[in-house]
């Protein structure tokens, strides 16, 4: 079972899965704030955050933000029937999933099991690949360059995973969408854009001057190791 923080503002509902969440065996922390909620996020370390978007104090995006700033904890939005917009700029901010108010409470497990099953398995379960003198070790998920360790976010490791797994072919952004955010539908390239950019200031490029990852116009993105030392 896992530890879940549920960040929400409104006691029954709070309580509620509070209540039911224990009783299925998970240990459960409670917030009723953002910023109470972020400060125990950091503090207790849980292996996921149930996050309202609707908090008094502070935004639940602004929160988001703040987390992913911070912290790869995967997060499940709550939200909501009618902030659809919203849903799509917290999962373009790192969120891993949400649920929509009202909601029964084995909606919410299935979404906690379905997140924290993605977070185990898939390139944690995998060797290692080397790709020039980029090493990317699935078992401890850990990415070096030239001998260099890097440092990289769980959804920028995934993404760089993903594409290596699959070196010297043109990957699409759907493919990409649906196999590191879980979202087998169009309108998420930003989020992909977003991370790839912070990926390849990461490993020295950049856009204009790629080493190893290259844009493929209308198609999608190639992981493949530089012609030259000089490239």
């Amino acid at each position: 079972m896992a530890t879940i923080l549920v960040v929400e503002d409104d006691p029954g509902i709070r309580g509620a899965l509070v209540r039911a969440l224990t009783e299925r065996g998970h240990t459960t922390l409670s917030a009723d704030r953002g910023m109470t909620g972020l400060q125990s996020a950091l503090d207790d370390q849980p292996d996921l955050v149930l996050l309202d978007l609707g908090l008094p104090d502070v935004d639940g995006l602004q929160v988001l933000a703040m987390l992913r700033a911070v912290s790869d904890v995967p997060v499940v939005m709550v939200t909501a029937r009618d902030d659809d917009a919203a849903v799509v700029r917290a999962l373009d901010a790192g969120a891993d999933d949400y649920v929509a108010k009202p909601f029964g409470i084995d909606q919410v497990e299935a979404r906690i099991r379905a997140v924290l099953r993605r977070g185990g398995r898939g390139p944690a379960e995998s060797s290692s690949v080397t790709i020039g003198e980029l090493v990317i070790d699935g078992r401890t998920r850990k990415v070096s360059l030239a001998g260099e360790p890097i440092d990289l976010s769980r959804k920028e490791f995934d993404l760089l995973y993903a594409l290596a797994s699959r070196h010297g072919e043109v990957v699409s952004k759907r493919d990409l969408l649906a196999e590191v955010w879980r979202q087998p539908y169009g309108g998420g390239d930003r989020t992909i854009d977003v991370h790839l950019s912070w990926l390849r200031r990461k490993l020295g490029e950049s856009a204009a001057q790629p080493r190893y990852l290259h844009s493929v116009r209308g198609v999608g993105l190639l992981l493949e190791a530089p012609t030259d030392d000089g490239a």
